[in-house]
């Protein structure tokens, strides 16, 4: 692509109305309506305020979530009318037919969210015919999910003992699981040791390890947490059917937004693996971004968690919600499936 078009090294700013209501403060929030003090500030509570700013900018600059949706902001599309038609959602993955390449995302806990949260989240998944991810859990907790006839990823934590992983692989794949895989950005807990996840000790894995449990599974295996053409190419080389590009929710500060990294992670690894991309993704056109630079499928967690205690056909309908908003954005673009998503629509923002 025209770099001159599309330059994914360029940061730029959002738009008035997104800035603004990112950059607004939780205390401005809290006295909004209330009259304000018009007397000056001593100069040793002024110097705070100023201090507590330049923290706040710091948090934000460094906050992975906000520069994913300061990214997906920054994405301007052309319309393409002419020799367009109503589009297709529909497409393939390991063998199974799909109705939407929105996907549920790997959570896990949802019971603090709503009781029996889990199962719901994949009843959701089931009634649109979208793919399910499912992350850590108990073995029942798994086979509940799996009962509701959504077809479904499991992606296992790196466990220090890879005996735990074995296993885990074993249970999914003998329960029915289409695939399952593991969350590589999960070995480390920030402070220069390895992670400790609920009471469980994590370490992190070399690619011939990776190899070893791609040869244990027998079903495609999938590596999650990629943000770098240096580890894609590593699952590559493993044998990996499919990586997941994803900061797993602002895992460490300053990280790439997926879709900066997504063009360069393609180039690297072609078409020898599905390429699906997480984090931030709330409406169709997140997704269709996501899709014409080369996605094969997107991934949508946080922005479907509060509807769970509404019900499975609460979280069903937004997901077929956000398909219709993708087909909307595919029909304007002259886009009439998905495999023939065409990434020079796509322009970024220089004003």
């Amino acid at each position: 692509m025209d770099d001159n078009k599309f330059s994914r090294r360029t940061f730029v700013k959002v738009s008035a109305a997104t800035a603004a209501a990112l950059t607004i403060p939780a205390a401005a929030k809290a006295t909004s309506g209330r009259k304000q003090n018009t007397k000056s500030a001593p100069a040793a509570q002024q110097q705070d305020n100023q201090t507590n700013t330049i923290e706040e900018m710091t948090r934000r600059a460094s906050d992975p979530d906000t520069v994913t949706r300061e990214y997906f902001d920054s994405l301007l599309l052309e319309t393409r009318y002419l020799d367009s038609g109503v589009p297709s959602t529909g497409f393939t993955l390991f063998g199974h037919a799909f109705d939407t390449p929105i996907m549920t995302a790997a959570l896990s806990h949802l019971h603090n969210t709503a009781p029996n949260g889990m199962v719901i989240y994949a009843q959701a998944a089931a009634a649109c015919n979208a793919v399910h991810w499912v992350g850590m859990g108990e073995d029942k907790e798994l086979e509940d999910i799996l009962a509701t006839g959504a077809k479904t990823i499991k992606i296992i934590k790196p466990h220090e003992h890879n005996e735990e992983v074995f296993r885990k692989i074993e249970h999914a794949v003998r329960n029915g699981c289409i695939a399952v895989g593991m969350d590589i950005d999960h070995s480390f807990n920030g402070r220069g040791g390895y992670d400790n996840v609920m009471g469980l000790q994590m370490k992190s894995k070399s690619t011939a390890e990776i190899a070893s449990f791609v040869k244990a599974a027998g079903v495609p295996f999938i590596a999650k947490g990629i943000l770098s053409v240096h580890d894609a190419e590593r699952c590559l080389k493993a044998g990996c059917a499919g990586i997941v590009v994803s900061h797993h929710h602002g895992m460490m500060p300053y990280s790439v937004a997926p879709l900066m990294v997504l063009p360069d992670i393609l180039k690297a690894v072609g078409k020898k693996m599905k390429v699906f991309v997480d984090c931030g993704i709330v409406t169709g056109m997140d997704a269709y971004k996501c899709l014409a630079l080369g996605a094969d499928a997107v991934s949508v967690g946080r922005h479907l968690m509060p509807l769970l205690k509404d019900g499975p056909e609460a979280v069903a309908d937004r997901m077929r919600q956000m398909t219709a908003e993708l087909a909307g954005v595919m029909s304007r673009t002259g886009v009439l499936s998905l495999d023939r998503m065409d990434p020079t629509v796509i322009h970024r923002r220089n004003f």
